[in-house]
């Protein structure tokens, strides 16, 4: 048996990147490794310069997640218009500046970006090895007071209530959070789980690229990852 640690994700917006094609914002219906780090990392009040802590955090990441409330997807539609001499932050820390002619920026920069509404997940989750730092219990305490405010994928994306859910033991990821407490409108879960983390009948297999190395900022690699439905009856 292992602690697992509980987040309740919840919120009127919220947005778990998938891959993004040109102007085109999509998103996925669970969480991606480098989002829940990035979320944990903001929480403990680390700079995204910190590139190492970031990557050795999502190596000790096993997790899953429970889609409780799918939600309703829809698109937002935006725009922006740059000029010449407008600056933009970077996750180096220093601003960005632009050049070309005055004609390269005449008209508005269009793009298009996906969110759910009105969903609610339960994330498990575990550290291995489970007694380096930060632990899980670091990782609770950052939670309920966290360093900085947090977002749901997207910065637009707060919150309605604490992610802090608790903890659970169990062997492994699919068997917490099966066996977590269940939402009361939430008649047939969806549920996602690492490979190595647990056998469900009707699953299918998924590879996903949803590591991002820290340094460069680029997503690589594939992990395989199963996804099932649970039914009402039989769970608690």
């Amino acid at each position: 048996m292992a602690s697992h640690l509980l987040l309740r994700l919840e919120g009127p917006v919220m947005a778990f990147g998938g891959e993004t094609i040109d102007n085109l914002g999509v998103i996925r219906d669970f969480p991606a490794q480098s989002m829940l780090t990035g979320l944990i990392a903001n929480a403990l009040g680390w700079r995204r310069e910190d590139a190492a802590a970031h990557d050795r955090l999502q190596a000790r990441l096993i997790f899953g997640a429970r889609l409780d409330r799918p939600g309703a997807r829809f698109t937002d539609f935006q725009t922006a218009e740059l000029r010449k001499d407008d600056a933009a932050w970077t996750t180096s820390g220093v601003p960005e500046g632009r050049g070309g002619g005055e004609g390269t920026y005449k008209g508005q920069h269009l793009r298009y970006r996906d969110h759910l509404a009105d969903a609610a997940l339960l994330i498990a989750l575990r550290l291995e090895p489970a007694a380096e730092a930060p632990t899980l219990e670091d990782i609770a305490a950052a939670l309920k007071r966290p360093i900085r405010p947090l977002f749901l994928g997207r910065k637009p994306c707060v919150p309605t209530a604490p992610l802090f859910a608790g903890y659970i033991e169990a062997p492994n990821v699919l068997t917490a959070l099966t066996q977590a407490g269940r939402c009361a409108d939430n008649p047939c879960a969806r549920v996602q789980w690492p490979a190595g983390e647990g056998e469900l009948a009707g699953s299918r297999r998924v590879d996903l690229c949803d590591e991002r190395n820290w340094t460069s900022g680029v997503h690589g690699g594939w992990r395989p990852v199963y996804q099932a439905s649970l039914k009402a009856e039989g769970q608690a």
